[in-house]
């Protein structure tokens, strides 16, 4: 039997980990093959032999438990909160720091990120409201969907759903979310500049 890779093994622990923490479930034999791009047969060997390491628990073709890989985290990171952002029509904001926010890496993950405190309406259907704390990822690229850290034709920071290129107009398009008070009202720029991706809203209950 031909020894197994060990990055392939980290790759498929560090999915396993990711997907059971943002989905609080364990993924299936395909979904695992389908996210790494091997064969289903190839998967379930390495589950196997995983299981056989103590890596973790795979019976009956199901990931079972995680002993290795949900055990907690101690890692923190610093996000500093650098102001406000418009969640409405763009806005100039200058980009100062109040304080840096201590947030552990279990529960965020790892990355570059920042925080935002949202002013506005528009993003209420993607549930962020007035004086949310909005978690961003520092990245340039993103994707249809993705509620992203934008600026306008004129340079001003916005923060919209990005709802890809209209088709008749060729401009990348950035919708509102709050259809109550903004039925349908985007704004559209002909190039997509973006500066972050919004994962994860901080707010009081």
């Amino acid at each position: 039997m031909r020894s197994k890779d060990p990055s392939l093994m980290e790759d498929i622990s560090g999915f396993v980990g990711e997907y059971y923490r943002t989905r609080h479930a364990s993924p299936t034999v395909r979904t695992i093959a389908e996210a790494l791009a091997i064969s289903k047969s190839t998967a379930h060997n390495y589950l196997v032999e995983m299981a056989d390491r103590g890596m973790l628990s795979y019976r009956e073709g199901t990931v079972a438990d995680l002993p290795k890989i949900t055990k907690t985290q101690t890692g923190f990171f610093s996000a500093p909160l650098v102001g406000s952002i418009r969640c409405g029509d763009p806005e100039s904001e200058e980009e100062e720091v109040e304080m840096y926010v201590s947030l552990p890496e279990a529960l965020f993950g790892k990355g570059e990120f920042y925080l935002l405190r949202a002013v506005g309406d528009s993003m209420t259907d993607a549930g962020i409201a007035e004086g949310d704390l909005v978690l961003i990822k520092r990245q340039t690229g993103c994707v249809r969907g993705d509620v992203v850290v934008a600026l306008d034709q004129n340079g001003e920071n916005t923060l919209k759903v990005y709802g890809g290129i209209n088709t008749k107009t060729r401009k990348a398009v950035l919708r509102y979310a709050n259809e109550l008070s903004y039925p349908g009202k985007t704004i559209e720029v002909p190039e997509l500049t973006v500066t972050g991706v919004a994962k994860y809203v901080i707010k009081a209950l």
